[in-house]
């Protein structure tokens, strides 16, 4: 049964929009959130469709399910604010990223935190890197019941913490640390739509943070690139030096919070003084 685990913070009159990972939960975007509420931010931490239960439950969908969950709860959320801001982890980060190209009208700004368009970090085995085969075989069903397992060091350089979350990963707490391995029909799904995604880049035309860990061992820094050379709109770069894949959570995330702080803050001020006049 899936478990609904999405939290809100109320903030001022600008809004986040966090988005969670392929297989993962909420709470990777919780500190951050909280960080962003702190700073005077709204923050509304979705739950993608199919999210948080069984195995069973994701494969009873894809990503145009998962993104039409992200256009839900935007389309909610931001009828509350003022101005509307998307941030995502990993698979999150491509889904704010279509969601800035598909609705340039909501979204003043797009954190990219760990952007993946594909797996090819340095823990992530060889055999996994020939994933973004799936989709083709999929198409002929094999492997319908295969799953491609998480494993060391689970996307976090924090010894301790990933201690932690492995015990509830492994232990089968979907709702807290997400399953502990990506099936192989979803994983298809998610290189299916990256490939949507990667030719829509040029569409997005605000401005975008995009923060990467340096030695990420799940994405390579070769996806921060893509993002950086393939939207329209301005960018920033952040290059995190001790961290690993999960950077919403690891060692580094206060660094995060504060620059996307800042950065969401910097854009939001951009509209005020045309707020006044209209008014």
């Amino acid at each position: 049964m899936i478990e609904n685990v999405e939290f809100r913070f109320e903030g001022g009159r600008a809004g986040v929009l966090l988005i969670h990972g392929l297989t993962g939960t909420p709470a990777e975007m919780r500190l951050v959130g909280k960080g962003l509420s702190r700073a005077g931010f709204s923050v509304y931490g979705m739950q993608l469709a199919g999210h948080c239960g069984s195995v069973e439950d994701l494969l009873k969908t894809g990503w145009q399910d998962w993104y039409a969950s992200v256009e839900a709860a935007a389309e909610k959320f931001r009828h509350e604010v003022d101005h509307l801001f998307v941030a995502g982890l990993s698979m999150g980060a491509v889904l704010s990223l279509k969601l800035a190209a598909e609705r340039p009208e909501w979204i003043k700004g797009v954190g990219v935190y760990g952007a993946t368009f594909r797996y090819d970090g340095w823990a992530t085995p060889w055999y996994n890197r020939l994933s973004f085969l799936l989709p083709l075989i999929g198409k002929f069903g094999i492997g319908k019941h295969r799953m491609v397992h998480e494993n060391e060091p689970y996307g976090i350089r924090d010894e301790r913490l990933r201690a932690q979350v492995a015990g509830l990963m492994l232990g089968g707490n979907s709702a807290a640390a997400g399953l502990p391995g990506n099936p192989w029909p979803s994983l298809a799904e998610m290189y299916n739509m990256a490939k949507v995604v990667r030719r829509d880049l040029p569409r997005v035309q605000a401005p975008c943070l995009v923060a990467h860990a340096l030695e990420d061992d799940i994405a390579s820094v070769a996806n921060a690139r893509l993002v950086e050379e393939g939207v329209s709109g301005p960018v920033e770069m952040l290059m995190l030096k001790d961290s690993y894949h999960m950077i919403t959570i690891d060692r580094e995330r206060r660094l995060l919070t504060e620059r996307s702080a800042e950065f969401f803050g910097r854009v939001a001020d951009t509209y005020k003084p045309a707020a006044r006049a209209a008014a």
